[in-house]
């Protein structure tokens, strides 16, 4: 058996359990929100359980070959089985939006990140922990405001993956922080399942763009490579968006991986077969899944002195130094591995960009970002684009 065959086996038994039924858009019943500190607690010791070259033009402001109608088409939200599940034990959802049968988005939501009992109480931790926090898609904006001609993605199909498990989508564990605090880390478990809802419904998918903000800009190339996986004749790219300053340090990634499962999750592909936990890092996600399959096209937007970025770090023990030495150093380590990994940098604190209508509005250097964006869609080969004067 293939590599590539034993990785899409791997997921499917990771989803199958977690079986879904659709229901129209805005059925869910509220739930309950939690607030979050942006200077979270350092780490504790806990126990875990181990759980199963184009030029774009730079005076335009609006994008290119966009369509100028597009039919509304109704979001589904999709209960699933008790196997996917939040933090806490609630239950998880997700949602999709069908529109076109070969060009799909898969879309990882952010929302903080957790790794001691502070940073993870599920009252006032620093992660999402219910599903649909954010709410329906259907009232987000950015990529999700299919109404606006510029958008590059309006007539796209989609699939939403919440978060609510405070392990960027890539955990694998059951995790005792203190007496009572039991988090479900199991990320990797309920964003599977998107993957084999893609599978089953867009098998002819030409093109696939998996991206994701915060939290889910971290997991978005690991999935890009499963994606290729589940899909090989698919045109697969991904878009990092708001955590290219995340730092590569063993000690840090064994903690990770120790806390959130995240080596029991780890595809079977030829480039992974020598890796540690001490290796396996959130930057480093570019690399392996670029190296599986150098087809895949990689790119990330970030700001350069992101707040929240700042915070995770300083919250994690490696503080909070220049984010834009990070950005930096990151890129120059992942093209060093071989990968072309395209990058717009913003100057500003700000935290993400992809569901907010700033994305339309933004120019770096004389390039609009939404230009930049659908000339990276169309499939161009597009410059990076970095703020000169990034600020303080």
């Amino acid at each position: 058996m293939t590599r590539p065959m034993i990785a899409l086996l791997t997921v499917a038994l990771l989803a199958a359990s977690c079986g879904s039924t659709g229901q129209p858009s805005g059925s869910a019943a509220p739930t309950p929100t939690e607030s979050s500190s942006t200077t979270p607690a350092a780490t504790s010791p806990a126990t875990t359980v181990p759980a199963t070259t184009t030029a774009i033009p730079a005076t335009t402001t609006s994008a290119p070959s966009a369509p100028t109608t597009v039919p509304t088409r109704d979001w589904v939200e999709h209960k699933t089985g008790s196997d996917c599940k939040c933090a806490s034990g609630t239950g998880y959802t997700f949602w999709t939006r069908d529109a076109s049968k070969t060009k799909v988005v898969f879309y990882l939501e952010g929302g903080g990140a957790c790794f001691s009992a502070d940073t993870c109480s599920f009252t006032d931790g620093t992660y999402s922990v219910y599903a649909g926090k954010k709410g329906s898609p259907a009232d987000a904006k950015g990529i999700f405001n299919t109404s606006r001609p510029a958008n590059p993605f309006a007539d796209w199909s989609f699939i939403y993956m919440p978060y609510c498990t405070g392990d960027v989508h890539i955990g694998n564990s059951v995790h005792e922080y203190a007496p009572g605090l039991v988090v479900n880390h199991n990320g990797f478990t309920n964003a599977g399942h998107g993957l084999d809802y893609l599978a089953e419904h867009y098998p002819n998918a030409t093109d696939v763009f998996v991206m994701g903000s915060s939290a889910g800009g971290v997991a978005a190339p690991l999935y890009g490579g499963l994606v290729s996986d589940l899909l090989p004749n698919a045109n697969v790219s991904v878009l990092g968006d708001g955590a290219g300053s995340y730092p590569d340090i063993p000690d840090l990634n064994a903690q990770l991986a120790d806390l959130w499962g995240t080596m029991s999750v780890v595809p079977d592909w030829d480039v992974n077969a020598e890796l540690t936990p001490r290796d396996w890092s959130l930057p480093g996600l570019y690399v392996q899944s670029g190296l599986h399959d150098p087809s895949i096209r990689m790119a990330r937007f970030d700001y350069a002195r992101d707040r929240v970025q700042a915070s995770f770090t300083k919250a994690a023990g490696v503080g909070s130094n220049d984010r834009l030495a990070r950005v930096d150093t990151n890129e120059t380590d992942i093209e060093s591995a071989g990968l072309d990994l395209h990058v717009y940098v913003a100057p500003g604190d700000k935290h993400t960009i992809l569901r907010s209508d700033k994305m339309y509005q933004l120019t770096v250097e004389g390039v609009p970002f939404i230009n930049w964006l659908t000339s990276y869609v169309n499939g161009d080969h597009v410059p990076d684009v970095h703020c000169t004067n990034c600020g303080p």
